[in-house]
């Protein structure tokens, strides 16, 4: 009986030797824990970059717009027929001015080359158009933008 018994153990002992230099199940949790924690920090910081991005880029677009229709305004004596709709430019869209309507990525993808005709610019984020044209005035503001041309928070 002796003899099983050791056997038994020193299967034990042999197993125990082998493992020895595994990783406990807490030690696994703590590393896919610390590793979660690790990626909610990119990920947050990787959001704020893309919503740094669209505002940029509709700044841009809305500066571009703006030396446009100036341009615009120069060259023929008067504005160009905006209408409200998606992307509706009148005579500033084509190859003498700008090639295709200007998109704001800072609204849903759905109304990023919408206008509407007022005569103020926002007050409050909205996603429901994207540029806001002044036809008495020729003023442009990017939709979702406050009147220093600043973006809303979304």
């Amino acid at each position: 009986m002796n003899a099983s018994l050791t056997q038994t153990t020193d299967g034990r002992a042999a197993l125990q030797r082998r493992l020895g230099g595994a990783f406990t199940l807490i030690e696994i949790l703590i590393v896919v824990l610390i590793l979660g924690i690790l990626a909610a920090i990119v990920l947050g910081a990787s959001w704020n970059v893309t919503k740094d991005a669209q505002g940029g880029v509709t700044y841009s677009e809305l500066k571009k717009l703006r030396r446009h229709m100036e341009a615009y305004h120069i060259v023929h004596r008067s504005l160009p027929a905006v209408s409200a709709g998606d992307g509706t430019w009148g005579g500033i869209i084509g190859p003498e001015f700008l090639l295709s309507p200007p998109v704001n990525a800072w609204v849903d993808a759905s109304s990023n080359r919408t206008i509407i005709l007022r005569d103020t610019p926002d007050t409050a984020y909205q996603s429901g158009y994207a540029w806001i044209f002044d036809p008495a005035t020729g003023r442009i503001w990017a939709g979702g933008f406050n009147a220093q041309d600043e973006p809303f928070p979304k």
